[in-house]
């Protein structure tokens, strides 16, 4: 099945947790610690009151340096991964229902591949809508990984609901180490 039919048949858990997933393999662009969504990955399980997400997704963003301004451009025209990256932060919904996470679930995964475009030095041919509907014949591998994470959080929520929260970060936690690394890199090579 491909990540947008997943997207498309996801429940309100799966959908909070892709975009959040998402979001979440973005922090190393967002110059936030690592643990900084917890709270929202807490939200996500049977016990947790759906209605607290939108006061947890405040503080977070009110956390000195996590997201400056979504529109803000540095004076040589700004990083547009980094840029992408506050605006998943920006956009994500102040209520936790199926209706507003479906469209921001599905713009975070246009946002996190498009920053992992942005940052892998092979050239993909393709466009984002035949990568997201299955195509990933030549796809770059930094991409390629993040397509394959993507769709793994998706079939585990949809596999196991709340039981695949814990898979879901996992592949985060993998996915951020390697975006951290990327960016790691990138700057050693910048300076």
């Amino acid at each position: 099945m491909s990540l947008v039919d997943l997207i498309a048949r996801a429940d309100e858990r799966g959908l909070a947790a892709s975009g959040l997933a998402c979001l979440d393999r973005c922090v190393p662009l967002l110059g936030g610690d690592d643990e900084i969504l917890r709270p929202l990955w807490g939200n996500l399980t049977d016990a947790s009151d759906a209605a607290e997400w939108g006061g947890l997704l405040e503080q977070i963003r009110g956390k000195p340096g996590i997201a400056g301004d979504p529109v803000e451009e540095d004076g040589d025209g700004g990083d547009e991964a980094v840029l992408l990256a506050r605006r998943m932060l920006a956009a994500a919904p102040a209520e936790r229902t199926a209706a507003q996470l479906r469209a921001w679930a599905d713009a975070c995964s246009v946002a996190s591949l498009r920053i992992h475009r942005l940052l892998d030095p092979a050239d993909d041919p393709a466009s984002l809508d035949s990568r997201r509907a299955g195509s990933i014949e030549d796809m770059p591998p930094l991409a390629a990984a993040e397509l394959r994470r993507q769709v793994t959080v998706l079939e585990v929520l949809a596999g196991h609901g709340a039981g695949g929260l814990r898979r879901a970060l996992e592949v985060s936690v993998e996915g951020r180490r390697v975006l951290r690394a990327v960016v790691s890199r990138r700057a050693r090579g910048r300076g």
